[in-house]
């Protein structure tokens, strides 16, 4: 499978041939090694060459494992979920600097998808609670999937919905974090094909500019913060400068541009005093 994956010009044909072989044959990479002259069982096999067609046919391999790693904890994924990414720490590291020394820590997470941002803060954060937004119903049950998985399901409030759509009158928090749809909708079609074909439309569709998520989440989440609560987005790496602007617009203060380990714009902080 190695052979064949180098020769379709995949990247990295080791590394993807050994983890699908990996759940395929449910063994750690030790156990393939010390017993790779056994004879395959042929449902083994079988699910390995299946794997192989999948992934020959330019699905990511996170995709046909079904989970991913993000702040050293494994989420599972959906056909409604984006694929967690290391830029996207940035949040969980940025919130919890945030709330640190708050006492009753209450986190807003829209366009929540695996759940992983206020899935990891609650992991850090014993005494936090989170409501996490999400417009698709299967990412919600990917969600609650993976509160259950981490133990924090008991503070977390998984709810379908556009945005602020699902939230209260009354309801405020410490923190809103959202990682949302920021591609612009004419460029989706240049992405890669693991982005375009196997990603959710949903999640990366930004409107004509990448910008739409923006002026909701920014114009609306002031109205649903504590004094002394703060806003952070991910961004796309061109989108600083409007993005700031809007922060500006909407009321925020110490408003800070973060760059990831690229040297890219990331993510914007702001906070309401």
């Amino acid at each position: 499978m190695r052979d064949l994956f180098r020769r379709a010009g995949i990247d990295t044909p080791e590394l993807d041939a050994r983890l699908l072989a990996e759940i395929a044959f449910g063994m750690d990479r030790l156990e393939l090694v010390n017993r790779e002259r056994e004879i395959a069982e042929p449902e083994a096999l079988a699910k390995l060459q299946g794997f192989a067609t999948r992934r020959l046919r330019g699905e990511p391999v996170v995709r046909i494992i079904g989970e991913k790693e993000f702040w050293g904890l494994s989420f599972t994924l959906n056909e409604a979920t984006l694929v967690p990414r290391p830029e996207t720490e940035m949040l969980v590291r940025r919130g919890l600097e945030i709330l640190e020394g708050r006492s009753h820590k209450r986190i807003l997470d829209l366009g929540s998808g695996t759940g992983c941002i206020p899935i990891a803060i609650l992991r850090a954060s014993p005494s936090a609670t989170a409501v996490a937004v999400d417009l698709s119903s299967e990412a919600i049950v990917a969600a609650q999937w993976n509160a259950e998985r981490h133990d924090v399901a008991k503070r977390f409030d998984a709810r379908h919905g556009s945005w602020f759509d699902p939230l209260q009158v009354g309801e405020s928090f410490d923190l809103i974090t959202s990682n949302p749809p920021y591609i612009e909708r004419a460029a989706i079609d240049s992405l890669p094909p693991e982005v375009k074909d196997h990603d959710p439309r949903l999640a990366l569709d930004g409107g004509r500019d990448g910008l739409d998520a923006y002026r909701i989440i920014v114009g609306e989440a002031f109205h649903w913060l504590k004094p002394g609560g703060a806003l952070v987005v991910e961004i796309g790496s061109m989108q600083g400068a409007a993005v700031r602007s809007m922060f500006l617009k909407a009321g925020f203060a110490e408003i800070v541009l973060e760059k990831d380990l690229a040297g890219l714009d990331r993510v914007v902080v702001g906070h309401h005093l």
